[in-house]
């Protein structure tokens, strides 16, 4: 089979290479997948830079979430029957960018009828993300403001989403019209674009001063230490990653001083720690999805060929929504 493979650390269009290696076998537990469709991620980009928080061993193949078919589930695997339609995160070092996977069968879920492969493919980190972060982490309430920087990105947008379902008033802030454009499009109330405009004074003006009751951060850097200055009383920032490539050192005194919480959100370790709460969480996105409440923001379905560069686009920050490469 082909497989897009990384054999040194760099950026991504040069780290990864299309290589033919053989096709994988199920062991116990575990269940071979033809891969229909695989979201890029911006861990994908770090995966291939060796700054991710998990660095498999070299070479390997990146690519973390998957809408797939069943092949073959393994030994001792119940459940799951060749052609049924699934997503999944990847079992890293074999990642999703591979026109076959080998996962375990415990992280196999049904894939939502109401989306495409494309659309459940990008479903399964972005929306479960948003998902724990507002819900299980920040409980956001119906009627709160809930601000979400890279709103049009998938991660952001899948928040964006999440928050309008959840009955929040929503403010995305983007960097340029296009991006504005695809957080309107993704059902945000107020849109900033961070080019021509301050998200602090919008977000007090929109909230008569009161701040934001939640922020969604997953770009750190200055969005993280501007958003500071426009938090609630009692408000809750969801840090969820680093986009920016800067991390923020928190005013710990600041945060007592204006009575803020600020929240960690590392998803993959509830597939470890509460995978009952994942499967939770994936059936009631499938119920929005139904509805039409969510749906992911797939901007470009590219060949098999094109996933370095795809990942590459992530990691420069030059795409809106979501890309899904389709082996």
């Amino acid at each position: 089979m082909k497989a897009w493979r990384v054999h040194h650390n760099g950026e991504p269009r040069e780290a990864m290479r299309l290589d033919d290696i053989a096709t994988p076998a199920p062991g116990a537990g575990e269940v071979l997948l033809r891969v229909r469709a695989a979201g890029v991620n911006f861990p994908d980009a770090l995966l291939c830079r060796g700054q991710y928080q998990v660095r498999p061993p070299l070479p390997f193949t990146p690519g973390v979430e998957l809408c797939g078919e069943v092949v073959e589930p393994g030994a001792g695997v119940t459940g799951l029957a060749p052609g049924d339609r699934v997503i999944s995160p990847a079992a890293l070092p074999a990642g999703a960018f591979a026109e076959y996977v080998v996962v375990p069968a415990a992280g196999v879920l049904p894939a939502p009828a109401a989306l495409d492969d494309a659309e459940a493919a990008a479903l399964h980190v972005g929306y479960q993300t948003g998902w724990f972060g507002l819900h299980r982490r920040a409980a956001l309430q119906p009627g709160e403001t809930l601000l979400v920087h890279a709103a049009a990105g998938g991660v952001g947008s899948a928040a964006v989403q999440l928050g309008k379902a959840a009955g929040a008033t929503v403010i995305g802030v983007v960097g340029g019209a296009e991006k504005a454009e695809a957080a309107r499009e993704a059902g945000a109330d107020i849109v900033v674009d961070r080019h021509t405009e301050d998200f602090v004074a919008v977000v007090k003006e929109a909230t008569g001063g009161r701040g934001a009751d939640v922020v969604y951060d997953p770009v750190g850097g200055d969005a993280y230490a501007r958003s500071t200055k426009c938090i609630a009383f009692e408000g809750r920032i969801l840090v969820v990653g680093f986009t920016s490539g800067t991390i923020p050192a928190p005013g710990l005194n600041h945060a007592l001083v204006k009575n803020y919480t600020i929240l960690g959100l590392h998803w993959g370790l509830y597939n470890t720690h509460d995978p009952a709460a994942v499967r939770r969480a994936h059936d009631d996105l499938t119920r929005l999805a139904a509805e039409g409440s969510v749906k992911p923001l797939v901007s470009e379905r590219l060949p098999f060929t094109a996933a370095a560069e795809a990942v590459q686009r992530v990691a420069d920050g030059r795409t809106v929504g979501r890309l899904v490469v389709l082996p």
